[in-house]
């Protein structure tokens, strides 16, 4: 329910952006993962896509530092959830594109945590 006078703006869910070194990197990655394609490309930004659903952006820091999931010293931020229907298959075809799966899992039945080339954690379920 709208509680605005008609006078504000409407605003609409644009992308998620991760800060990242290495933007072709992470656009790669995501791009062979998701089936998306560069939409933007620039030295420090790269946005990904594709028809009916929402662009990933990748944002090159200079002094970027990934984080250290499980471990609290550099918290993760953000993280993206994924759905599959198997997670052997999908763990299969994550590690041949390059994520690390870290050796803590908090229920590897139900998810699975992987980390993408720039240590971002992502999550790969069943579950949706």
């Amino acid at each position: 329910m709208s509680t605005h006078n008609g006078s504000a703006p409407e605003f609409r869910y644009a992308a998620v952006t991760f800060d990242c070194a290495d933007t072709a990197e992470m656009a790669r990655f995501y791009g062979e993962l998701l089936g998306m394609s560069a939409l933007f490309t620039s030295d420090d930004f790269t946005l990904i896509g594709k028809d009916g659903a929402t662009p990933l952006g990748f944002n090159r820091l200079p002094d970027y530092r990934p984080p250290t999931w499980p471990d609290p010293a550099q918290e993760k931020q953000a993280h993206i959830e994924l759905g599959v229907d198997d997670l052997d298959t999908a763990e299969k075809h994550l590690s041949e594109l390059g994520a690390i799966k870290p050796e803590f899992q908090p229920q590897p039945e139900r998810w699975r945590v992987f980390l993408d080339p720039a240590g971002h954690p992502f999550c790969v379920t069943t579950l949706v």
